[in-house]
């Protein structure tokens, strides 16, 4: 069966390729009528860091229900950047004294979406389905991901960097699916589902942080996780905590929001 796929995919994504040459305008329709947001995070740390000079990159799909969809739709091919991401300014930051840059892009601000090209569509379905082989994923959409739960016998550390990642919502409240990685196989993250981006300044200041009692809400020691967090607010994210610890010059760690209909 293996086999069979990895020579009848490739063949099903040239032939993809080959229409999309003729019919490049035409966005292909998604199996599920909501907006794509797609989006990255880089992180360059300073020399405060153990961690330094490494960098992290959060690679972020927020698939959503979109009550203004019909604004703001891009069709472009993100990897192209030249005419349509706005970055933001690189301004130091810090965590506990320890300077650091981010750097993201307009589609984190819940107001643009983003619709695959048809090429771009027939690239990342390919790659899907040879992870699904793989059993690295577990459901076979491109788009909302749904990974293999791979914890770690429990670890601490004492310095960790804190990232939060904003949900986008229509309603007032509402459930989400959601799945995080990350490539270092030495390291680990904490997530957890929070009502606002408030509980990042409470986590930091070492002070006690509300978040969501359900029981895939949160997960500590992962590597991969997957869970689904209900009756969430409009303001909520996810918090993930990454040690202090990386030896990458990379560390890619790949997040994945779905609202449920």
């Amino acid at each position: 069966m293996k086999r069979i796929l990895y020579v009848v995919l490739p063949i099903f994504a040239f032939v993809l390729i080959f229409t999309n040459a003729f019919f490049g305008h035409l966005i292909f329709g998604l199996p599920y009528e909501q907006d794509i947001n797609k989006y990255s995070i880089y992180v360059h740390l300073q020399e405060e860091w153990n961690s330094y000079p490494g960098n992290i990159l959060f690679d972020i799909t927020n698939v959503w229900s979109n009550s203004n969809s019909d604004q703001n739709v891009y069709s472009t091919d993100p990897s192209d950047i030249t005419s349509l991401i706005n970055y933001n300014s690189n301004q130091l930051q810090s965590q506990n004294g320890k300077s650091y840059v981010e750097l993201k892009h307009e589609f984190s601000n819940c107001e643009s979406s983003w619709k695959p090209m048809l090429y771009r569509l027939a690239i990342d379905s390919l790659r899907n389905k040879i992870e699904f082989v793989k059993g690295a994923q577990l459901n076979d959409d491109p788009y909302i991901t749904i990974l293999p739960n791979m914890g770690i016998e429990k670890q601490t550390a004492s310095e960790s960097y804190v990232q939060f990642i904003p949900i986008c919502t229509s309603h007032e409240s509402t459930s989400y699916e959601f799945s995080v990685s990350i490539n270092d196989k030495n390291s680990w993250f904490d997530v957890y589902f929070v009502n606002s981006e408030k509980q990042l300044e409470h986590y930091l200041n070492s002070e006690i942080f509300h978040y969501y009692s359900g029981d895939e809400c949160s997960a500590q020691n992962y590597q991969s996780f997957s869970g689904e967090c209900n009756n969430v607010g409009n303001n909520s994210g996810l918090l993930i905590i990454i040690p202090d610890n990386l030896e990458q010059s990379l560390t890619k760690v790949k997040v994945n929001l779905h609202e449920k209909l």
